[in-house]
């Protein structure tokens, strides 16, 4: 026992304590120098100092505490089966319920109190309340959580947010009567106090009278985009002009404030879990949903997937909560500053070579119409020509549709997907500003080194030549139908390294494909950004060593000569020309100004 320092003594006793409190000898508990995060019966916790000072153990010991209350109190499936389909109500939803199982700690045992508070600062720290200058900048998710802790506990709203929820604090009261006092009474009933939750989102107007519940277990493909490209474009909201600012609304988080909920290859049931990003567990319970069926590729491909039963096609709120995103996003943001410059201008360009197409033209020399001012010179010079007209004719610009598939692979990593990140963002807003709807989605795969799948099939006996060995990850950070001021905070997520592992190209892009032939629009674009090749250890192990990347020319090939869809590719930092007819490379954000213009300009011109 002399040889222990101070830390090893505490991680012991917390370690102790989370399982006693848990009621579960399986939990256990680690350190991180990042943000607190769970998987499954795991918990990681700030790091405090090496003498453990009385401040960090109480932070540390309050993200053990509140881990080990949800393992206690909370049931995930009686969670989802309730949880609202609508990003805002689910934020707030999920929101709620923390402050129960909190709460519960908070009233049973009372050496927690500190030790909530403390975590609860920390999850305070940058948080969108703490900024909040009007009561629209305020998250009302957080704001509600922490009315209704102060409900329930009778602990003092934190200083940090004191002022953004008094922002919202009577707009919030005059709605929900004594919804807070019912929900004080339903406290150790998780069920009667989500139903009681959700009665409060609807007077809020959050959740509607007549709305379903989401099963979370059972989300398809085809159920993907119910939820936002059946509105009217008009009810998104009146502030269309400002697109390039930040959602200050809660709007599609899997978690609550302060805490990364990415599950990144796997989380257990921790629907609110908070994610690390250097996490590379092989679990994934978030809901999955298939991917395209295979008989759709043609067969001459000559190429298989092992199993598509652990891939999953994720929307980026449901790897991240709303907290961390705007985190990540903040980031970003702090490396787009130094190309405000590059933004302006590439939008100017980009829009005027765009909507020039969309102007009307002009019929001259007509014997009717308005008078053509520019050759009343060659009257007065020969007075026998007559004077001449010009008609006005519509342009024929047919309705568009941009996809950017951005490669999130493990190569990506560093700059490149800053880069990656930061074009998508300038390419989406330029084009939403001339009436061009964008989609943006990215690739990867749930796991290093074959994850589940290669699980299955070490099991079933290595059969030889087996095909995609890993479990595919694809990503929807903006889908068509959403304006980009609702889904730029989603951008964010590529700058956490957790996410990038292999990249599986050639399904990418048929999975990109397929989503835009469903699209109604006459022009549809696809436009790729990645850094070369297809990668992926585990396949390419058991296969041909050019397995991937043979299928990705194909698919190339395949899309390039037989599909009514346009395709474009953007090398970041490496040369994709081999690969795609129409590419072009760049070293940095600053070159999209130039030859990226030309390439998508050219993509519009009318045929």
């Amino acid at each position: 026992m002399s040889d222990e320092t101070p830390i090893d003594r505490f991680k012991l006793a917390l370690t102790g304590a989370t399982r006693a409190i848990a009621r579960d000898a399986e939990v256990e508990v680690g350190f991180t120098a990042d943000t607190a995060s769970e998987q499954g019966k795991a918990v990681r916790v700030p790091m405090p100092p090496r003498d453990v000072p009385a401040e960090a153990a109480m932070e540390a010991r309050g993200f053990a505490d509140s881990f080990a209350l949800r393992l206690r109190h909370h049931d995930a499936s009686l969670h989802f089966a309730q949880r609202p389909q609508d990003p805002d109500a689910r934020a707030c939803y999920d929101a709620i319920e923390r402050a129960r199982y909190e709460a519960i700690g908070e009233t049973d045992f009372a050496g927690m109190r500190g030790n909530l508070a403390a975590m609860q600062d920390t999850r305070l720290q940058g948080s969108a309340i703490a900024r909040a200058k009007n009561a629209e900048d305020v998250p009302l998710h957080t704001a509600l959580g922490l009315m209704l802790r102060e409900q329930l506990t009778g602990q003092p709203i934190p200083d940090a947010a004191r002022e953004g929820v008094e922002m919202v604090r009577e707009f919030v009261e005059s709605r929900t009567g004594d919804d807070f006092e019912q929900l004080f009474d339903a406290l150790h009933d998780q069920s009667a106090f989500q139903k009681l939750g959700l009665d409060m989102l609807r007077h809020l107007d959050m959740v509607p009278q007549d709305a379903e519940p989401e099963d979370g277990l059972d989300d398809e493909e085809g159920d993907e985009d119910d939820g936002e490209e059946d509105k009217p474009e008009e009810e998104e909201d009146a502030a269309d002009d400002a697109a390039d600012q930040p959602e200050t609304r809660a709007e599609g988080a899997e978690g609550e404030e302060g805490e990364g909920d990415e599950q990144d290859d796997g989380a257990g049931e921790n629907e609110m879990g908070e994610g690390d990003p250097a996490d590379d567990g092989d679990q994934m319970m978030l809901p999955q949903r298939r991917n395209a069926p295979w008989q759709d590729i043609p067969e001459s491909f000559d190429y298989q997937a092992f199993t598509t039963e652990f891939d999953e096609i994720v929307e980026a709120t449901d790897l991240c909560d709303l907290e961390e995103l705007d985190r990540l996003r903040a980031y970003l943001d702090s490396q787009l500053a130094g190309l405000a410059g590059v933004v302006t201008r590439l939008a100017n360009r980009l829009q005027r070579r765009l909507m020039a197409q969309q102007n009307r033209s002009w019929d001259f020399d007509q014997e009717e119409g308005l008078l053509d001012a520019a050759r009343l010179a060659r009257v007065i010079v020969s007075p026998g020509h007559s004077l001449s007209y010009k008609m006005e004719q519509e342009q024929d610009f047919k309705d568009t549709v941009v996809t950017l598939l951005i490669d999130n692979s493990g190569s990506m990593r560093g700059r490149p997907i800053s880069i990656a990140a930061i074009s998508a963002d300038i390419l989406a807003r330029t084009l939403e500003r001339c009436g061009v709807k964008v989609e943006i989605l990215g690739f990867t795969t749930r796991a290093w080194k074959g994850g589940q799948s290669r699980e299955r099939w070490l099991n079933d006996g290595r059969q030889p030549n087996p095909g995609r060995l890993n479990d595919l990850r694809h990503i929807i950070y903006k889908k068509a139908d959403e304006p980009m001021r609702r889904a730029r905070r989603n951008l964010g997520l590529m700058m956490r390294e957790g996410l990038l592992k292999e990249n599986i190209d050639g399904e990418a892009l048929i999975w990109a494909h397929d989503r835009l032939l469903a699209r109604p629009e006459d022009r549809r674009i696809m436009m790729v950004i990645s850094d070369g090749a297809p990668v992926d250890d585990s396949t390419l192990s058991v296969n041909n060593a050019g397995y991937l990347e043979s299928h990705l020319r194909r698919v190339i090939d395949w899309i390039e000569k037989q599909s009514p869809i346009q395709l474009v590719a953007i090398g970041i930092g490496h040369d994709v020309t081999r690969y795609y007819k129409r590419a072009v490379t760049i070293m940095d954000a600053e070159q999209l100004g130039g030859t990226i213009i030309e390439q998508l300009a050219d993509l519009f011109e009318v045929e």
